[in-house]
Order: C-alpha cells, then structure tokens, then sequence
C-alpha cells in the first residue's frame, strides 16, 4: 500500500551571510525550496534554490549589484520601473528636475534615468523575521522621508516588502503607505532574472499571458500607441524581447519549462503592467510585474493609481516553481 499522508513541511528563517553582506535565508523544507534576501543591498531577492537548482541568474554576483547595481537575482525598482523619457516629470502639483549626476539615479544605454531611486540602497531595515505552520517570513521596510530622496520623488511614503515562503512557492508583497498629507503615485515594479539550468534558453518554453503590446520608440519608450496582441507560447529558439504588455489575461500567469523544470510567475494583485525582457546572447529571462507603463510618471502621470494619506497599496506576485521529479 502506497503511502498518501501528505508531506511535512518545516520552516525555517535564518541569518546568514552573502558575498559579506547580511542576509537572510527562507526555508521551506518539505518543498526543498529556499530563497535568500540581502536587505542591505536594495532588499534584494539573491537566490531562489528547488532541488539543489539555482532559477535566478546571478549575474556578476550579490557584491556587485551592491557596489556597482550590477542586476541579478529579483531587484526592486522603485519609486519608477524601467526608463524616463528625461531627467524630470511633473506630477501632483510638483515640477521635479533629477540631477544627472546623483548617485541614486541609474542610466541607462542611451542616458535616461531607469529603475528609480532604491537600487541597492542600504536604507532597508528587517522588521520581522519569522518561521511559522504557514511558511518563513521576511518583512523590511523603508522610510522615503531624507532630503536626497525627496528632491527626486516629492512624496514622502513609507514601502514594506513582504517576502513568504511556503507551500512550494515564494511571494513577495509590497505595500506603500503615504507619511505625509498628499498622495503618493505608484510606478513601481520588480527585475526577477529567471534562469533554468539543464538546458540553453533556445530551448526553454514560454507562455506570456498577454493580450495588448505598447509600442515603443527607438529608445524603448512609449510612442502613445498600443495594438491587440495574442498570447505568446511556445520554443524561445531565437527569439528576444523587451516589450511591455499593458493588458494581461487574468489570471496573469507566465511561466517557462526547460530541462524537465518548469516555473510559474504570477501577478496575484497590483501589476496590471508586463515587461519581458530576453536580450540577445544571454541565459536568462525577465517577466517583470509593473504597476504602470514605461514612462508613466511623464507621460500619464494623472491615470497613475494615486494613494491617499490614511490609506495603504498593496501589490504582490508569486513565484512557483515544479519538477525534475525525483
């Protein structure tokens, strides 16, 4: 007689230590899945294991993106995702010039400021950590209230990040919190940088649940024009992208299969917004949740969700990851 008891799950969260920056490290046992998350280098999510694999690229590793935002792993990109059209935006009252030169801004091929402000900043602080019957926990936040940030972004907030593990899958929630008397304009987004060992990413399978594509100028930003897409599936083979979808089936659930594995990303609330990112000549694959288009704090600033003070936003994804069978 086959045995069908359910498999017992253990949690753990622990303190550990990632190219010699502090880091926490989620177990969830019973699925042999673990993640490690280096607050001190922008809350970034550093590794994600099943099975002894690695399905986050690493890039040139966790002490890179801290010295130099070298991307890996899962950064978080905020108060904007991916570029601006130009060093400034007008939004809620305030006309804001960003300083070339400022050590929070990052350019990127052609000039333009792109990932926000928060790129392995050190101003995270762990809040909870915390293993219990339901899964491990990490939980940081920021105050976005200093004079550097604010000259950049007028609109003093609070972020906690949220990072679960258990069941089998990893969940990151974001929740932003207005700290002054004016509301706050929500742009954010996630890099996660998936990578499947076993096979070459020709070989990997997508499906990208997507349904209307913003066209894009020569500098990757929004022309205004959109056009009706049909989902993407099948073979990468030679294919690239950087893309960006403004309208998603629902439920939003990409996934890629390669080498008997298969991992399913899921925007479980908040990210009406895609990018897939698949440069030439590299293993890996970005399906990034957004909370607004490219550009959208210059170009459509007024349809952005604002959050009003006394009120709190919240988005979340998961990643759920699946075979080799053993």
């Amino acid at each position: 007689m086959s045995d069908t008891s359910p498999t017992p799950r253990t949690y753990r969260v622990e303190e550990a230590v990632a190219d010699d920056l502090s880091a926490w490290v989620l177990h969830d046992d019973g699925s042999d899945l673990h993640a490690i998350w280096v607050p001190e280098a922008g809350m970034l999510g550093a590794s994600l294991v099943h099975q002894g694999q690695e399905l986050l690229w690493q890039g040139a590793g966790v002490r890179a993106y801290a010295e130099r935002c070298a991307f890996m792993g899962i950064p978080f990109l905020h108060p904007w995702a991916n570029r601006l059209d130009h060093f400034g935006y007008a939004a809620g009252g305030h006309e804001v010039v960003l300083d070339p030169a400022s050590p929070l801004l990052l350019l990127e091929e052609n000039g333009l400021p792109i990932h926000g402000l928060l790129n392995a900043s050190r101003r995270w602080s762990v809040l909870e950590s915390a293993a219990g019957a339901d899964g491990a926990r990490l939980v940081a936040g920021l105050e976005f209230d200093d004079a550097e940030l604010l000259a950049a972004f007028p609109f003093p907030h609070r972020v906690n990040m949220d990072v679960r593990l258990g069941g089998g899958a990893l969940e990151v929630a974001i929740s932003l919190t207005p700290t002054a008397d004016q509301p706050v304009p929500v742009s954010f987004g996630f890099h996660p940088y998936l990578s499947l060992p076993g096979a070459p990413r020709s070989e990997w399978e997508v499906a990208f649940p997507i349904r209307r594509r913003v066209l894009l100028d020569d500098r990757n930003l929004p022309t205004g024009e959109t056009v009706a897409a049909t989902p993407i599936t099948g073979s990468i083979g030679a294919r690239t992208w950087d893309d960006c979808f403004d309208r998603l089936e629902q439920p939003a659930r990409f996934s890629v299969s390669g080498g008997g594995r298969t991992v399913v990303l899921e925007f479980a609330q908040g990210y009406p917004v895609a990018q897939v990112f698949a440069p030439p000549g590299k293993e890996f694959l970005c399906l990034e949740p957004m909370t607004a288009p490219v550009n959208s704090l210059v170009s459509a600033a007024g349809a952005l969700v604002w959050v009003p003070p006394g009120q709190r936003h919240t988005a979340s994804f998961r990643i759920v990851p699946a075979g080799p069978d053993r």
